[in-house]
């Protein structure tokens, strides 16, 4: 009978959780899609050919991330591994942000109040460096390990 009981419990687990993934992948997806972002990505590369890759690429990338955070493999690839890895995400979510930031016009908006006429990209550069350097010293100091 507890063998039933564990069983269902992991059902029920297994149902809540699917549904809150689903949930949270499709608000996602739906603001990718209502902010432009993908479309943006492939407009600033010019690559429309290959929109279907970025799509797939994307859903792809949802579901290894989401499987990864579930069930957290040691993969043991290495340090070299590690450092690529994070280089390629950090990357990607810088990205995202800046292409998030350039939908909205926080830029121009933000130097414009501040009166900047002169340096704007020297500007956005090192945002960009002070987050690398950033996230690095925090990796350094391995803060946020418990």
């Amino acid at each position: 009978m507890e063998i039933l009981a564990q069983a269902g419990t992991g059902l029920f687990l297994l149902l809540v959780g699917g549904a809150a993934g689903a949930l949270v992948a499709g608000g996602v997806v739906a603001l990718t899609v209502g902010l432009g972002i993908t479309e943006r990505f492939i407009g600033i590369t010019h690559t429309a050919k290959a929109a279907k890759g970025f799509e797939t690429a994307i859903c792809l990338g949802g579901l290894a991330g989401s499987l990864l955070t579930v069930y957290t493999p040691a993969v043991g690839l290495g340090e070299a591994a590690l450092a690529a890895a994070g280089v390629f995400w950090g990357i990607f979510v810088g990205g995202w942000i800046m292409a998030l930031a350039e939908l909205l016009h926080v830029f121009p908006v933000f130097l414009r109040r501040l009166g900047v006429t002169k340096g704007k990209s020297l500007i956005v550069i090192s945002l960009a460096a002070g987050k690398m350097l950033g996230s690095l010293l925090g990796f350094w100091m391995r803060w946020g390990k418990g």
